[in-house]
């Protein structure tokens, strides 16, 4: 198994002269999480090429594991998974500890709920922070008992039905991670369960399960997304290839977009639809982004890109197109101070419950950089003043959140004085290589020991 990057707890980026080259950029977090949960629900042998090895996508496998599936990585970084097939999961002897994965957590909540075993989940203090009742209470609803620490937080001990019922789950919050628990909870239970979405969400899940032989529909209807999936599923083995990760692509396009003389190219990054306001939205400030060679791999759309730097403009990003890019607000906000005039983030409440409360995270960050910021309950304005306006010379807490971290040294490399980040460890959970890639590339992140 590749080992993580051993991280220095305090790194710090300072100006780049240059930012050039091919970028290899890992597999995507989310699909990595649920070809390694479908091919535990499968039977036979699924093979997984690309499978990001970072710290979440790695408590998912071992959890797997625990549930009784057999998944190993073969010398040429290829992972097999032998899975026990749907309901076949056993009860695990110990707690099952997610880390910071609360796409793990909720997912493999929802696998095992219909199934008669008992487990209990528990993740580190910034997932245990998070709040459970939007998945626990649609899951209660197949007959499954989940008690949860006060106020609905980790850990949580689920006691799967062994008579599962099929249920219709209007979408509360518009959440991915819910809306696939209910969908896995499905494959075990009898009839038809339908989740109905008034906002498309990544649709990662329903097209994994269609690849993998589930009879799943989906269908819009008076404004509305209906997911129907027919239960107790029998799911082929597949053979998978994770796409790069666009969330973790984004913060290399940042990077290019803001230091002089960039020319970043990258191959074979996802294009999933649901996934794609980021790109959207730096277009619209006026980024240059050169996308070829589009075509589908096992199932999901990809794509090769290449970016170089580009002066950028403010822009109002709305509401609706929030859903499309929740993970990316964090390196937006640091691409936004470097644009000439206001970026209105709004319509992103749900930044607040994510690993940490992103919007007053960055708020915090930036305002500490130099960067004024205005922050209502779900708004964010960057009131930037362009390129060279970034003064730096701060340290900035990243509050436990791989993406807090990476989004400010980026913005280290055009401000004035080096910006640090108090602890970086998180990084791992979703982009080991992070630190020497992007020093490959020309950035200059470092320890200020040295």
């Amino acid at each position: 198994m590749v080992k993580p990057i051993e991280f220095q707890q305090i790194l710090q980026s300072q100006k780049a002269s240059q930012f050039c080259g091919l970028a290899h950029i890992p597999g995507d977090k989310s699909i990595s999480h649920r070809a390694l949960i479908l091919g535990s629900l499968a039977v036979g042998e699924t093979k997984i090429q690309g499978l990001l090895e970072s710290e979440d996508v790695l408590q998912t496998l071992r959890a797997l594991r625990m549930f009784g599936a057999d998944i190993a990585r073969h010398e040429d970084g290829t992972w097999r998974v032998y899975g026990v097939g749907t309901g076949g999961f056993r009860e695990p002897s110990d707690v099952i500890d997610c880390g910071n994965s609360g796409t793990g957590a909720r997912l493999l909540m929802g696998a095992m709920s219909t199934t008669p075993i008992t487990a209990v989940f528990t993740g580190d203090a910034s997932l245990r922070s998070r709040p459970m009742r939007r998945v626990t209470e649609p899951l209660s609803e197949f007959g499954a008992q989940l008690k949860a620490r006060g106020n609905e937080r980790l850990p949580v001990t689920v006691m799967g039905t062994d008579q599962p019922l099929p249920i219709v789950h209007r979408m509360k919050t518009q959440s991915a991670q819910v809306k696939s628990a209910i969908l896995l909870a499905g494959l075990n239970a009898p009839g038809q369960t339908q989740v109905i979405e008034s906002a498309e969400t990544r649709d990662h899940t329903e097209r994994m399960l269609k690849s993998f032989g589930a009879d799943i529909a989906v269908e819009k209807q008076g404004g509305e997304q209906i997911i129907t999936l027919d239960g107790y599923a029998e799911l082929s083995p597949q053979s998978v290839t994770i796409p790069g990760d666009p969330s973790s692509a984004a913060f290399v396009i940042a990077a290019a977009l803001i230091v002089k003389d960039s020319n970043i190219r990258m191959t074979e990054i996802g294009m999933n639809p649901t996934r794609c306001g980021f790109l959207t939205t730096v277009q619209d400030m006026g980024a240059s982004v050169n996308i070829t060679e589009r075509h589908v791999v096992a199932g999901e759309p990809v794509a090769n890109l290449q970016i170089t730097y580009a002066p950028l403009k403010g822009v109002v990003v709305p509401a609706e197109r929030a859903v499309t890019m929740i993970d990316e607000y964090p390196i937006l906000a640091a691409l936004a101070a470097c644009a000439q005039g206001d970026t209105v983030m709004q319509g992103i409440g749900e930044l607040r419950y994510k690993e940490s409360d992103r919007i007053q995270a960055m708020a915090a960050g930036l305002n500490q950089c130099g960067v004024k910021t205005t922050e209502s309950e779900d708004q964010l304005i960057v009131h930037g003043r362009g390129a060279n306006s970034v003064s730096g010379g701060a340290t900035c807490q990243s509050f436990m959140d791989h993406r807090i971290a990476m989004s400010f040294l980026c913005l280290g490399l055009i401000s004035k004085r080096p910006i640090a980040v108090d602890d970086v460890t998180p990084i791992q959970t979703s982009f080991p290589s992070f630190v020497s890639m992007m020093n490959g590339l020309g950035a200059q992140i470092y320890s200020p020991s040295e």
